[in-house]
């Protein structure tokens, strides 16, 4: 009876080690990914929102430029499109938002669903919430139409 070696074994263990531990890197390093570029459009879309909203003439514009603006950065980055309320935009308790010196801020929140993951396994949590604002102050010195 022959003696056994272990020529070859390396080859056999490197490559199932390989497989174990590169999918669930491939996967992991796959939803940074799309939280971070979900994270990029939602800072980009707060930002567009603000300015938007403050080089309109009233509260009705505004956000309806705010909305605009910060659906076509979303739309730009590839995520997907924004709900109704995902966007909130406030004056820090100012009577006007569009007085001299105020300071409009534009809040989004938005979520990322991470792939391949059915909703029965993970109860739910199979979303991630990203969330930013900007803010904007209104110039002292504006022009209004007549």
């Amino acid at each position: 009876m022959r003696a056994r070696t272990e020529d070859g074994s390396a080859l056999v263990e490197l490559t199932w080690l390989g497989i174990l531990l590169l999918i669930p890197l491939t996967y992991v390093i796959v939803c940074v990914f799309q939280v971070q570029r979900e994270a990029f459009a939602v800072a980009g879309a707060a930002r567009a929102a603000a300015r938007a909203y403050t080089l309109a003439d009233d509260d009705a514009t505004g956000r309806a430029r705010a909305h605009a603006a910060a659906q076509q950065v979303m739309t730009d980055h590839g995520a997907g499109a924004l709900p109704e309320g995902a966007i909130s935009i406030g004056c820090g308790g100012a009577a006007d938002c569009f007085a001299p010196e105020s300071v409009v801020t534009a809040a989004i929140a938005s979520s990322v669903r991470l792939p391949l993951l059915p909703t029965f396994m993970t109860q739910g949590a199979s979303q991630i919430n990203v969330r930013s604002e900007h803010s904007v102050p209104v110039g002292r010195y504006r022009e209004f139409a007549p």
